[in-house]
């Protein structure tokens, strides 16, 4: 069944506040296996002119799947999740997330498209801190394979 392209344009507000800890950051790092002392050592990060230990670049890949589940998992949608796979993602930041933020995710359907089969979506996050101010702008695009596929 092909995603229902009424769905562009469809916002998804913020369920919750997402709290950055030094320790989360630390094992994101680990996990990616970047020993960078910027993502460990708060004293590293604030001789940088960082206010604590910043964040990888695809650190928010852990707000934005949320998010992206949240629409993927939305009945009137239509998406069959067994078929779907990831196609792309990026990240476009105003400053880096740093230990101590607080943020929040609104994410939009920013277009669905058929190509050969398969139904792309692609999926706009607007990431803010507790003052409202945009801290990055993540896309992803989701691919769910055809029935032949």
């Amino acid at each position: 069944m092909p995603l229902d392209p009424s769905f562009v344009g469809r916002t998804y507000p913020p369920d919750s506040t997402y709290e950055v800890g030094r320790e989360k950051i630390r094992e994101f790092a680990a996990a990616i296996g970047d020993a960078n002392p910027l993502y460990t050592d708060p004293e590293a990060a604030r001789a940088a002119g960082y206010p604590d230990v910043i964040a990888p670049p695809t650190f928010l890949t852990v707000i934005n799947l949320d998010a992206i589940n949240a629409i993927a998992e939305d009945p009137e949608l239509g998406l069959d999740y067994s078929r779907m796979v990831h196609g792309d993602q990026a990240f476009s930041y105003t400053r880096p997330v740093h230990a101590g933020d607080r943020l929040r995710i609104t994410t939009t359907v920013e277009d669905i498209m058929a190509r050969a089969g398969n139904d792309f979506l692609t999926v706009r996050g607007e990431v803010v801190d507790a003052d409202g101010q945009l801290v990055c702008t993540t896309r992803a695009q989701l691919v769910v394979r055809g029935e032949g596929a």
